[in-house]
């Protein structure tokens, strides 16, 4: 089998990435652009990644509470948990930058932050592993998130670093 070249995802410097959202990639889907949003919630190799509970928590508050917005869900493709427990993708139809979400991921992230009630989906029904769920920590996760990033965000968590 020929080399393999590094997928674009593997060639960002991960010891300089800041927590914040970035543009991961656009693709050209038919006549549309499709953005993948990379929400970084943990410093990379830095600091203690999400348990798998919280982790799966959060996953499905977010994709409930976005393709619930009545002003955005027709736009929602897909969010879910990155392989490494850091952050999550949050894939929109529409040629977006990072800035261009940042109310939508903050709303997003108060919503979780602020959650009272049963986890949605979270039934043997619905869910491949609905016990694998932390309420308390994701909450407790999406606060420190919004708190510590989104509520002061800036250029520098929202551009990869080179």
């Amino acid at each position: 089998m020929a080399e393999m070249k590094k997928i674009p995802s593997f060639t960002v410097n991960h010891l300089k990435l800041k927590r914040g959202i970035y543009v991961s990639r656009k693709d050209q889907v038919g006549d549309q652009i499709v953005t993948t949003f990379d929400i970084r919630m943990k410093a990379p190799n830095r600091e203690p990644v999400l348990n798998t509970a919280e982790c799966h928590t959060i996953e499905h508050l977010g994709a409930t509470y976005l393709r619930n917005d009545p002003k955005i869900s027709d736009q929602i493709i897909y969010f879910g948990p990155m392989g490494c427990r850091t952050g999550y993708y949050l894939v929109m139809k529409g040629d977006l930058e990072s800035k261009d979400v940042v109310p939508l991921v903050t709303d997003l992230y108060k919503f979780m932050a602020d959650f009272e009630g049963d986890v949605p989906g979270a039934a043997a029904r619905d869910c491949g592993n609905y016990l694998d769920q932390n309420l308390n920590m994701a909450k407790y996760e999406s606060k420190k998130f919004l708190t510590e990033v989104l509520d002061h965000i800036d250029d520098s968590r929202l551009i990869y670093p080179n």
